[in-house]
Order: structure tokens, then sequence, then C-alpha cells
């Protein structure tokens, strides 16, 4: 398996650029649907960084597994301007290919909200409110093993 991490992917006229988060979220039109009319905002973390390591953390698994069943190897070019194009909606250079080259297509409903994402619970603090699982699968867990816990309330040992 060989990853290839770029900001803007290894097509179009923007792939030699370097890149980052914010400048990705400027681009792609996120800071603007982030923003008001005078100023531009973004996302509350860096989201597309993130979201990419996460999309190459499934690739590499799925890549692993197709390997043992399939033989052969494969490539996973990931980008943060590829995750931007999947949760707004739109595409990157007409491609709206989640980076595994010969893989499947990501699909799902653009991102318009994080309404699917935030969950809260109980915690010696109070409320808590944290985010879900960023990937889901059929079969998978629709939640953390446990509640984040809050700083203090653990018991200090190896899980």
């Amino acid at each position: 398996m060989v990853p290839q991490l770029s900001a803007w992917g290894t097509d179009g006229p923007w792939a030699g650029r370097r890149g980052f988060d914010s400048l990705v979220q400027a681009a792609t039109g996120i800071a603007a649907t982030e923003g008001s009319p005078g100023q531009p905002g973004t996302l509350p973390a860096q989201a597309l960084d993130h979201g990419t390591g996460y999309l190459l953390a499934a690739a590499v698994l799925r890549c692993l597994t197709e390997r043992l069943e399939e033989g052969g190897t494969r490539l996973v070019r990931p980008a943060p301007a590829g995750t931007a194009a999947w949760l707004t909606g739109g595409s990157v250079g007409g491609d709206e290919r989640s980076g595994v080259v010969g893989g499947d297509e990501l699909s799902g409903a653009a991102y318009d909200r994080p309404d699917p994402w935030p969950a809260t619970t109980g915690s010696p603090l109070g409320r808590l409110r944290y985010a879900l699982p960023p990937v889901s699968f059929a079969g998978g867990p629709a939640d953390w093993s446990r509640p984040p816990g809050v700083r203090g309330t653990d018991e200090a040992r190896w899980i």
C-alpha cells in the first residue's frame, strides 16, 4: 500500500501547491459559509485535516483487508480539498472520489449542519456534549465504547 497525502490532491491546477486546513477552508468556500458578510469564519476545529486523517486510516485498514483477501497493492491519495468537497457536496477538479485509486466513491449526504454528530451524556461534572465517532460502517459501533472522561475523574491505570 502506498499512501500519498497532499492538500489539494494529485490532479488539477493546484496539485503542486502546498497547503493546510485553513487555506483549504478558504479556497473551498467553507470560510465564507461559516463566516459573515464582513468576516470569514472557520470550522470549530481543523476538521479537514482531522477528517482526512480518519479517511486515510480507514483506507489503510481497507487496503490491508483487501490485500489479505485478494493480494496486490493499493494506492491511497487523500487530500483535505477532497474531504472539503465531500463534506460540502462540491467537487475538486470535477472529481468527487475518495482518493483511493480504484476504490469506491464516497457516498452520503452533503454536510449542512452538525446535528448527526454531537451527543450528550451525564458525567461527574454534569451534562457532557461530545462528538460521535467520525467514521461509521455497517455492524460497527455507533458511539464510543465509553463516553469521554472528565479530567481528573478516571482512575490512573492501564486500560
